[in-house]
């Protein structure tokens, strides 16, 4: 049988091998953090590549001694959605064997219920699950789960959870956010890893001093990976596979994705998909249409009940205005209304994950896709 042949470029996936860029210096820190028991907060707008980095890390460090749990929990909704997902997380990531499961599930998990599934496949594969037997389950007592099994086992655990700021949109967020803190920590053997690509919320949860959760271990934001090093990461992996890109055909492909890392490797994938022996102008153009088509149902979605003013903002931001929006020749220029509206209209944009602000205030556009999109097709 023939083997498959990678794709030179990942996106839409965790990325790892050598499909993974980068990411040296923050790989070290995250490293370090892990092995010295340093609870980390990691921040990043949504394609930037955070969970592969903490995918990759967690890779690097799993052992006999040192056990790995991630889970995501951007589907989570309340705090019951929370516990069966971190149990089951925590069941899986700590043994190997369904009946390992079986027994750990009735040991440390006594509210939750186990089932199995026999998958009615000719292989006959087990599926395991944990379901909340009734609402008194001991919350503090299933959170400190993972502390007990590393001690029973004589290990250490990383646990570690993206989007975690799902949590600021529960009922009682802030109580439970209470109990997780007073339970998390007092841990000895479990380092946690807390990741997420709302900035805002993430910021809310550990840089508010009012907040269970302030200062809870290193807080880090993810920055792009460098123009210089995809341009090279770009012509090698197409050198590698017999096909050829110029410098600045690839340095074109980074300054249409910002250099954001999932839509890097998207695009230059499209382009490598176009392309038989040489990248051309037209590869390139072909394969920027591709990007858009196959990211336009989310782009609709996510722009189709902005209000005028909102859409309105979003295009000063196209136009490289990143501040001063109250003066008089923007806010006529570009139809906002009056300089009461700014700040609801910053407010529902932030919380729609659709601009971003740095350390000086100044605002941005989440997302250079979703602009190239709203400037190529909607707004043209």
């Amino acid at each position: 049988m023939k083997q498959k042949i990678r794709s030179p470029f990942e996106f839409g996936v965790l990325v790892q091998g050598e499909t993974f860029t980068d990411r040296k210096d923050e790989t070290k820190r995250l490293m370090l953090n892990f092995t010295h028991g340093i609870n980390t907060i990691l921040v990043s707008p949504r394609r930037m590549g955070k969970s592969s980095l903490v995918s990759k890390v967690c890779s690097q460090i799993q052992s006999s001694d040192t056990l790995t749990i991630c889970l995501d929990i951007f589907a989570c909704r309340n705090e019951e959605d929370f516990i069966k997902t971190y149990a089951n997380a925590i069941i899986k990531g700590t043994a190997d064997k369904w009946e390992e499961w079986l027994n750990n599930a009735k040991e440390f998990f006594k509210n939750l219920v186990p089932y199995i599934n026999i998958s009615s496949e000719p292989n006959n594969e087990l599926s395991f699950s944990l379901e909340i037997r009734d609402k008194e389950y001991d919350l503090e007592g299933i959170l400190a789960v993972p502390e007990k099994i590393a001690k029973k086992k004589n290990v250490s655990i990383i646990v570690c959870i993206d989007e975690f700021q799902q949590i600021g949109n529960f009922n009682n967020a802030d109580a439970f956010l209470k109990k997780l803190r007073s339970v998390w920590q007092k841990k000895e053997n479990v380092t946690y890893c807390l990741y997420g690509s709302r900035k805002h919320m993430m910021e809310s949860l550990f840089q508010d001093k009012s907040s269970p959760f302030y200062h809870f271990g290193d807080y880090f934001e993810l920055g792009k990976i460098s123009q210089e090093d995809w341009i090279d990461f770009i012509q090698t992996r197409f050198e590698q596979s017999d096909k050829k890109i110029s410098f600045e055909h690839a340095k074109q492909i980074c300054k249409i994705c910002d250099c954001y890392s999932s839509y890097t490797q998207q695009l230059s994938w499209y382009v490598w998909l176009n392309t038989i022996d040489e990248v051309k102008d037209e590869n390139i153009s072909i394969a920027v249409e591709s990007l858009l088509d196959a990211n336009e149902p989310l782009f609709i979605q996510q722009t189709e009940h902005l209000s005028s003013a909102q859409m309105n903002f979003l295009r000063a931001l196209s136009d490289g205005i990143c501040e001063g929006f109250s003066k008089k020749d923007i806010l006529s220029k570009y139809k906002i209304g009056t300089s009461g509206n700014i700040p609801k209209i910053k407010k529902a944009l932030l919380e729609k994950d659709l601009i971003i602000t740095n350390i000086e205030h100044k605002i941005y556009a989440a997302d250079p896709v979703l602009i190239l999109w709203l400037k190529t097709r909607v707004w043209k």
